[in-house]
């Protein structure tokens, strides 16, 4: 079998014209950023500028709700890689009942549609008296978040072999010992690439914070709300291009680290 077999042209042009309706938009969000146009989007420009990153970078709110959107998706991160790696060892190196039951009920929260997500955490917290702050939010981040770690770490406990945890504790070493120089070296960029990834989807995550956040704005909140004036569009766009940036370093990294493929288990949300 040849292995440079071209592919037909018309696949060619299909696969670059779902490329630019998938990333033209995002595209122009970063030109518009850009713009000496305040209120409205005009193609071409009317001109480029670099006064909204100045006006950005002095805007307080920003600067509050860029550290609330970091604060709230690494809390979330630790909490999920925690659980996550629990759960994940719990299910994949352990035979009980109902172990499929605990998987699908794990998996559950990010095949929901985010609204039901929302809804239903929002209606746990009044009926426990609970007030939206911070700490609402992150319980409700780390929902989803604990599901993105999981996937990552069960395929790879489900490839480590049980004969060498099984050879560490026959040469005396204990379980935090075994933990550390076998089980933590071979799942170790799974859990990281589960992190970056649950990290990235907790930093833009508006339905579920909408519901849990209270009077607090993360980034994503700031810029629905900030979309509705006119003149702060261009403002919108440059924080848009932090959003993508933020979000796009970790979903690389992530690619990375499990571009074999065979490291993952399960969809993103």
């Amino acid at each position: 079998m040849p292995s440079d077999i071209r592919a037909p042209l018309s696949l060619k042009i299909a696969a670059v014209a779902g490329l630019l309706f998938l990333h033209l938009p995002i595209l122009l969000i970063f030109l518009y950023a850009f713009t000496t146009e305040e209120r409205s989007y005009q193609f071409p420009p009317p001109g480029l500028t670099l006064k909204w990153f100045a006006i950005t970078w002095g805007r307080p709110d920003v600067w509050e709700a860029l550290a609330l959107s970091v604060k709230v998706a690494a809390i979330s991160t630790l909490i999920a890689m925690v659980l996550g790696t629990l759960c994940a060892a719990a299910v994949s190196r352990a035979r009980f009942f109902g172990r499929e039951a605990i998987s699908l009920l794990v998996i559950l929260p990010i095949a929901l549609p985010g609204i039901v997500t929302g809804i239903a955490l929002r209606s746990a917290f009044s009926l426990g008296d609970i007030p939206f702050s911070t700490l609402t939010i992150i319980l409700g981040h780390a929902t989803f978040c604990v599901v993105v770690v999981y996937n990552n770490a069960v395929a790879r406990f489900r490839r480590l072999s049980g004969s060498m945890v099984e050879a560490s504790m026959d040469l005396g070493a204990n379980s935090f010992q075994t933990f550390r120089y076998i089980i933590l070296p071979n799942i170790g960029t799974a859990l990281m690439a589960g992190g970056m990834l649950a990290f990235a989807l907790s930093f833009d995550e508006v339905i579920v914070t909408t519901f849990t956040a209270g009077q607090q704005a993360t980034l994503p909140i700031w810029m629905l709300e900030e979309l509705v004036r006119p003149r702060q569009r261009p403002v919108t766009n440059v924080v848009a291009m932090v959003v993508v940036l933020v979000t796009f370093l970790p979903i690389l990294g992530a690619y990375y680290l499990t571009r074999s493929g065979s490291d993952t288990a399960g969809g993103g949300k």
